[in-house]
């Protein structure tokens, strides 16, 4: 696969990364061509100015890591981070209303996301970690009919993250109607090849150097 790079969101995400963390993220998806950043909206800000002269895309987590704000902050969340610069959105599900089965209040705060974003990517963070099977595919149902654009595996803050089997789970359900990115604990150029060939096509890692130097001598 000579086009890994493309499907990288370089990633950090953790409370204690610093200003010259985030610039120095935003530095590296420059030099390796990633597709772009994925940050918390704190640093939309830092991050569409360093990248301001370059493709790479500024991602921004919303409700993260759990998913339980309310609704109203979620739309506010969003709106902020877009008038600061973010090209994409990536919402974490409310994961306690879809266990309770309050399947329209899930689908009713992701349309309301998609409604303010305009033709802005959003996806949605499922968590599959907590779902069961068929937790999963409903989780993807719903924001497929909601309007997302994506459904993403996981937070990286979840007891696992993403496998192949969730990929397979997610892509049968959803088809060729949404895209899929996984996400979380993806450290291995191999983890990343087999995770697209089951379907996903937008890669979240912390590690997206190691991995590109790990394919580039696997091909060696």
């Amino acid at each position: 696969m000579k086009n890994l790079h493309t499907y990288i969101e370089h990633t950090l995400l953790k409370s204690t990364a610093t200003t010259e963390d985030i610039t120095n993220l935003c530095n590296e998806a420059i030099e390796y061509n990633f597709y772009g950043v994925c940050v918390n909206t704190c640093y939309v800000t830092l991050a569409a100015n360093t990248l301001k002269d370059h493709s790479a895309k500024v991602i921004a987590t919303v409700g993260f890591p759990l998913g339980a704000n309310s609704t109203k902050s979620k739309i506010e969340e969003t709106k902020q981070a877009i008038k600061e610069g973010a090209d994409e959105i990536d919402m974490v599900l409310n994961v306690g209303f879809l266990k309770s089965q309050l399947t329209k209040s899930v689908s009713a705060e992701i349309k309301a996301i998609k409604k303010v974003m305009g033709r802005r990517i959003l996806k949605v963070i499922i968590e599959t970690c907590y779902l069961s099977q068929a937790e999963m595919k409903l989780a993807s149902e719903i924001a497929r009919l909601a309007g997302a654009d994506f459904v993403k595996t996981s937070t990286g803050f979840g007891s696992r993250g993403a496998t192949v089997k969730d990929i397979i789970t997610i892509k049968k359900k959803v088809g060729d109607h949404m895209q899929i990115k996984a996400s979380g604990g993806i450290k291995t150029a191999s983890q990343c090849i087999e995770l697209i060939e089951a379907g996903a096509s937008r890669i979240g890692t912390s590690n997206g150097i190691g991995i590109l130097y790990d394919h580039k001598n696997h091909e060696a």
